[in-house]
C-alpha cells in the first residue's frame, strides 16, 4: 500500500492595520546593515511593499490574543512604514499585507528569514541594469532607483563588453568576478577568449596578469607620450581601453603606432618653432639617454637684469605673500582663497626671476637644441650645445720675419708690391697642438732624445716631492678631475688620471626623468656657474675655494665616474 505524502499548509495572510503592529524583542538582527531605513521607505513609496511581513500574534497571560502582532522579522520594512507614518505619507491604520505565524519558534523565523536570503548574484544585477538602460533609463537613473552609487552601475554595464562566453564561463563559477571584471578592460572577444586560453595553461591566474596581457602593446595614459599628445591622438581617433574596476591613471593608450606618429608630429611642430629662432641645428625625440649632451660644450647665455619696475613688482608680490601668510597663521588656517592665491604669487615670482637666457646670435649660428619630453608630458627645450666640429677656429697670425725663412717659397726680392703682404694662418682646434715659439736667436733646440731624457728626470723628482704634499696631490687630482668633466677641452695636466662618466644610453629608459637625475644635473650646472670659462684659469680658482668647497667638488667629481651597473657584456661583480 503506498504511503501518503504529507502536504504542508502555509501560513494564512491577510491585511494587518499598521497601528496594531509592533516590533519584537526576537529580532536576531542588531546590526545595521545594507540600504538605509530612509533609502528603503522612498523604495515603498515609489513600488509599495513588494513582500509581505512575517508577524506573530501577541498573547496574553492566558495565551488569548490580544488583537497585536509583534514582528519578529522584517524589522528594517517596519521602521521605513514607520517613517512614512510619521512622514504623513501613510496612514496609521493602512493595511500592511501580513503573513501571519503561530508555529515554531520567533527567534528561529527571524534568523531563517536572514540566513536563507541570497544575493543577487552580479551578472543578474548587471542583466537587470542591461534591460533597464535598453529601455531607456539614463545610468543616474538606474543609481537613484537602486540606492546604488553610479559608478556601481557603469561597473555592472561595463561587463557588456566582456564576451558572452566568458560571461557563461562565470555563471557556472568557473571564473571569479575579479577575473571577469579584469576582461571589461578590453572590447576585443576574441581576445579576451584567447587570453582566457592562455592562463588556463598556467598558474598565474590573478586579474591583474589578465589586464596585463590584454593591455599588452598599449599606453598608459599617465605616460609622458600621452600627455603630450594625449589630445592630437584623441583627435585623430585613437581608442582608449578604461578600467572602471579600479585606478587605471586614465587608462590606456589602445594604438601605440598612432601614438607615436601624432607625437613625432607635434615633436616636429615644436621644433620648427625653435629651428626659427636660427639656430644650427636641432635634433629631436621623444626622449634622449641620459647623459646624451656629455662632451658638448654648453654656451650660459646672458639672464637680462631686472628693471626698476619688475623689482618693484616682485616686491609688491612678497609684501602680498608675507601678509597672507601671517593672516592664515592668526587663524590657524589658510583658507582655501588664499592658499590659492599664494600658488598664483609664487608662479609670478618665477616668472620674473627664472627668465631664460638670452643668446648671442654669434652662439645661435654655431650651437644646436635637443627637443625632447620631460617627465611630466611636458616640451623639454635644451638650448645651446655646441658639437665639436662646431668649435669656432682659433687663427694665429705668423710673425712677419717668418715669412723670409728658407722654404716659404718667397723671394724679398721678386715681390710684387700691387701683391697683398703674405701671412701664415695656423688654425687650431681644441687639443690640436699649438706651434712651438720659435726660439731665440743663438739658441739651438735640444735634440728630442736629451729632452726625453731630462724631462724623464723631471717626472721622476715630481713624483718624489708630490709624494711628500697631500695638499698639492689632492688639488692636482682634482685639477684633472674638473678638466675631464667641466671643459670639452682640457689637456692642461701632467697627471695621467682620466675621468669617465658613464653614459645611461638604453639601461634605463626614462633615467633623465628621473629626481635623482635632476638632483645630479642640477649640481652639476651649480658648480660649472663657479668655474671659470678658461680652462687655464682653472689652478688658481681651485686653490682659491675654500675647504669646504673643494671637498665638495671633490666629491662631486668622484660621483661622476661612479659607475655600478650590470651590464651582461662587462661583469664586475666585485665591484662596489
Amino acid at each position: 500500500m503506498a504511503k501518503t505524502i504529507q502536504k504542508i499548509t502555509l501560513s494564512a495572510s491577510r491585511d494587518i492595520p499598521f497601528d496594531r503592529l509592533l516590533l519584537s524583542q526576537s529580532n536576531v538582527r542588531r546590526v545595521k546593515a545594507g540600504v538605509s531605513i530612509e533609502e528603503l521607505a522612498a523604495d515603498i513609496a515609489r513600488r509599495t511593499l513588494l513582500q509581505s511581513i512575517t508577524v506573530r500574534p501577541v498573547l496574553d497571560d492566558k495565551g488569548a490574543e490580544t488583537g497585536m502582532f509583534e514582528i519578529p522579522a522584517d524589522g528594517r520594512r517596519y521602521r521605513a512604514l514607520e517613517l512614512l507614518v510619521r512622514l504623513q505619507r501613510l496612514a496609521k491604520t493602512a493595511p500592511i499585507p501580513c503573513v501571519v505565524r503561530t508555529e515554531g519558534i520567533a527567534e528561529e523565523d527571524s534568523l531563517a528569514e536572514n540566513v536563507q536570503r541570497a544575493p543577487l548574484h552580479p551578472l543578474d544585477q548587471f542583466r537587470a541594469f542591461q534591460t533597464l538602460r535598453e529601455k531607456g533609463q539614463s545610468e543616474e537613473e538606474i543609481a537613484a532607483v537602486f540606492f546604488v552609487a553610479v559608478s556601481v552601475v557603469k561597473q555592472r554595464l561595463r561587463l557588456a563588453a566582456v564576451s558572452p562566453r566568458l560571461l557563461e564561463v562565470y555563471a557556472e563559477d568557473e571564473m571569479t568576478l575579479d577575473q571577469l571584471m579584469a576582461f571589461s578592460v578590453s572590447p576585443d572577444h576574441e581576445r579576451q577568449e584567447q587570453v582566457w586560453e592562455a592562463i588556463q595553461r598556467s598558474y598565474k591566474k590573478e586579474s591583474y596578469q589578465i589586464r596585463r596581457m590584454l593591455t599588452e602593446g598599449a599606453v598608459r595614459a599617465s605616460d609622458k607620450r600621452a600627455q603630450y599628445a594625449g589630445e592630437d591622438y584623441v583627435a585623430a581617433g585613437g581608442a582608449i581601453m578604461r578600467d572602471l574596476f579600479q585606478q587605471d591613471d586614465g587608462g590606456w593608450l589602445q594604438d601605440a603606432g598612432m601614438l607615436a606618429r601624432v607625437v613625432a608630429e607635434k615633436l616636429e611642430r615644436d621644433a620648427n618653432a625653435i629651428r626659427a629662432e636660427g639656430w644650427k641645428w636641432v635634433e629631436m625625440a621623444p626622449e634622449f639617454p641620459y647623459g646624451h649632451s656629455y662632451g658638448l660644450r654648453r654656451i650660459a647665455g646672458t639672464r637680462r637684469p631686472l628693471s626698476d619696475e619688475e623689482i618693484a613688482q616682485v616686491e609688491a608680490l612678497r609684501a602680498e605673500a608675507e601678509q597672507l601668510e601671517e593672516e592664515a597663521a592668526a587663524a590657524d588656517e589658510v583658507s582655501d582663497d588664499a592658499d590659492q592665491r599664494l600658488g598664483e604669487i609664487e608662479a609670478e615670482i618665477d616668472a620674473l626671476t627664472h627668465r631664460p637666457p638670452v643668446y648671442d646670435p654669434a652662439e645661435i649660428a654655431m650651437a644646436g637644441v635637443f627637443v625632447s619630453i620631460d617627465g611630466n608630458g611636458g616640451l623639454r627645450v635644451e638650448r645651446g650645445y655646441v658639437r665639436p666640429e662646431d668649435e669656432p677656429l682659433v687663427v694665429e697670425e705668423a710673425d712677419e720675419a717668418a715669412l723670409a725663412g728658407e722654404g716659404s717659397g718667397i723671394a724679398d726680392d721678386d715681390s710684387d708690391p700691387a701683391m697683398p703682404e703674405s701671412r701664415i694662418i695656423v688654425a687650431h682646434v681644441g687639443d690640436a697642438a699649438e706651434p712651438e715659439p720659435e726660439e731665440e736667436d743663438g739658441i739651438k733646440p735640444l735634440p728630442d732624445r736629451l729632452l726625453t731624457e731630462l724631462t724623464a728626470y723631471r717626472t721622476l723628482a715630481l713624483r718624489e716631492a708630490l709624494g711628500h704634499e697631500p695638499g698639492i696631490a689632492y688639488l692636482a687630482l682634482l685639477h684633472a678631475l674638473c678638466l675631464r668633466l667641466f671643459y670639452r677641452y682640457g689637456a692642461e695636466s701632467c697627471l695621467e688620471i682620466e675621468a669617465k662618466s658613464v653614459m645611461f644610453g638604453a639601461q634605463a629608459p626614462g633615467l633623465a626623468d628621473t629626481p635623482l637625475a635632476a638632483r645630479v644635473d642640477a649640481r652639476h650646472e651649480v658648480w660649472a656657474a663657479q668655474l671659470p670659462e678658461d680652462s687655464a684659469e682653472l689652478w688658481d680658482a681651485l686653490a682659491n675655494l675654500d675647504t669646504d668647497s673643494r671637498e665638495a667638488l671633490f666629491a662631486h667629481c668622484v660621483a661622476l665616474t661612479l659607475n655600478a651597473t650590470h651590464d651582461a657584456y662587462n661583469r664586475r661583480p666585485r665591484a662596489l
